[in-house]
């Protein structure tokens, strides 16, 4: 075996640098709805009015999909938008129900003779909760805890749809592009810590059960109970602590330990892209770029989303720039009926996006990456299909997969069926993007909606039918950026004027097909493009960003 091609070693720098950002957002999440979820579960034993409206809300955030609720979260100030806190936010919220009804449940479920017997002795509420209840209960609490950090590690994986990052940034790449590797870079980790964490966290609480059965045994019931409540109450209560103590300790540096090692003075620039692997390449592009031939240093955001995601962050100055397509700005974002003038759609999406939004559309990239009609090669082959308008015959035996934007958009779906003529079987099957190749390639569907520069054309054997009736618009790539990044940084204008036609159709395809087709790295991909462009003087911090 060539160890140099095992995945979990090809991508080791990557995996540890993603575990610890998966770590963060999870400690972070689970001490906060420890912090919260105990308080409240101690709350509704003493206020049985507020059970309902509590636990309801806790089942009602759990029966919200993670995506959904990350979506959501977007436009809320504040705890909202792209990045950890949104991350942190969901997570916790999704971590309150199991340790909310496991403290309930652990506290209303201590025998009342011993309860009884305390308030015999004397003891006040406070002291009952904190003396009896609590340190009775903690095995129950604890083993909410535990279910809780389990969940979190899972939907932690989809935090990279934001620009969270974590584990799940290799699963959405894989997925996009199709590589079962980088799908299980992100996977077997993610795995691995939360067996760990449900081993470690079992541990203890069986540690917990074990030792208070074990001080019953021999004991009658009555004075047994007695004399474990007062007569080793302060023993008890010390090794409670600790325990729970211990807990913490563990979990609160470990947080702090990783948060510092991630922390990074804050980055003057912030690009972002869209969740397919050209625009990861663009976006990776950009910021390199940028670095080479400014004295900015980028953070990157690459992999947010779709369309409205992307510029929605760029709306609120969470991302500085990202490259955006004209067609799609004309008509998803401008809502404009589709036109077939790339200068007339080029010049009103620029007039537009500086008069509504503040945003600056820069010169084109060079190359239009329309819609694509694409059929598996055998059937196109075998049908004598190259065209859209002689799809229509075989629609009615076909069935569909579009992507999410594409089922509504203007220049999508409804308008291609109307002019072509198209009727499926069935309706369209609504997937994402990585995914409609794969279902394409294992005839799972037999059409789908992607772009005409994508790599995965070429390497799984696919066929793009012609638009003979030039229904979709021009689609030319050109960077979007804040008019207020540009004052900041005004260096920031003639870097990006510089990748004005710079890159050609069959250059981006080209790299498209260097990472899905060849699971190269996108980094290296951009790096020995703009190597062969030979990209401006660069200075020797430049350099080190090349080599």
């Amino acid at each position: 075996m060539n160890w140099n091609e095992f995945f979990l070693v090809r991508y080791a720098s990557e995996i540890l640098l993603h575990s610890g950002e998966h770590l963060f957002l999870v400690s972070i999440s689970i001490t906060i709805a420890i912090l919260v979820g105990i308080p409240l579960g101690i709350l509704i034993t003493r206020k049985p009015k507020l059970i309902r409206p509590v636990l309801g809300f806790a089942n009602i955030v759990q029966t919200i999909p993670s995506l959904a609720l990350f979506g959501f979260l977007l436009p809320v100030p504040w705890l909202g938008g792209i990045g950890s806190t949104p991350a942190i936010v969901a997570l916790t919220l999704y971590s309150l129900l199991p340790i909310i009804r496991n403290t309930y449940t652990g506290i209303t479920g201590v025998d009342p003779a011993i309860r009884e017997a305390g308030r015999g002795m004397g003891m006040t509420d406070q002291q009952l909760l904190f003396q009896v209840e609590i340190p009775l209960a903690l095995g129950v609490i604890l083993a909410g805890v535990r279910v809780a950090t389990v969940i979190a590690i899972g939907i932690a994986t989809i935090a990279a749809a934001i620009g969270a990052g974590g584990l799940g940034v290799f699963i959405f790449q894989g997925i996009s592009t199709v590589d079962n590797q980088l799908i299980l870079a992100g996977a077997v980790p993610a795995a691995l810590m939360a067996i760990l964490a449900d081993f470690l966290l079992g541990w203890i609480e069986q540690s917990l059960t074990l030792r208070r059965q074990g001080r019953r045994a021999g004991v009658s019931p009555v004075s047994g109970r007695i004399d474990e409540i007062f007569q080793s109450t302060i023993q008890n209560l010390k090794s409670k602590i600790l325990s729970r103590t211990g807990l913490v300790l563990l979990i609160i540096p470990l947080a702090c330990i990783v948060a510092i090692a991630l922390h990074t003075p804050s980055k003057p620039l912030v690009i972002g892209s869209k969740n397919f692997t050209e625009q990861l390449i663009l976006g990776e592009l950009l910021a390199q770029h940028i670095e080479a031939t400014t004295n900015l240093k980028v953070d990157r955001r690459l992999n947010l989303g779709g369309t409205f995601v992307c510029h929605k962050a760029l709306q609120a100055g969470q991302i500085d720039a990202y490259v955006e397509y004209t067609g799609t700005a004309f008509t998803a974002i401008l809502k404009e009926k589709p036109i077939s003038d790339p200068q007339k759609v080029y010049g009103n999406v620029k007039q537009e996006y500086a008069q509504q939004f503040d945003l600056e559309v820069t010169k084109p990239l060079g190359f239009n990456n329309t819609f694509a009609m694409i059929v598996r090669g055998n059937d196109a082959q075998r049908l004598n299909l190259q065209t859209l308008s002689q799809s229509a015959k075989y629609a009615p035996k076909w069935q569909a997969g579009f992507g999410y934007e594409f089922i509504n958009r203007q220049d999508g779906f409804p308008g291609l069926a109307k002019t072509y003529g198209l009727k499926f079987a069935k309706s369209p099957q609504v997937m994402d993007l990585g995914l409609m190749y794969k279902a394409l390639d294992e005839k799972k569907v037999d059409m789908v909606a992607g772009n005409s520069t994508d790599g995965l054309i070429a390497k799984l054997n696919l066929v793009v039918l012609q638009d003979d009736k030039n229904y979709f618009p021009p689609y030319e790539a050109v960077p979007v950026v804040r008019q207020q990044t540009l004052k900041q940084h005004p260096k920031l204008r003639n870097s990006l004027e510089q990748l004005a036609g710079f890159i050609s159709e069959k250059e981006m395809r080209r790299m498209n097909y260097q990472v899905d087709g060849e699971s190269r790295k996108v980094e290296d991909v951009v790096r020995e493009f703009l190597q062969s462009k030979k990209v401006g003087i660069l200075s020797k911090k430049a350099e080190k960003t090349f080599y």
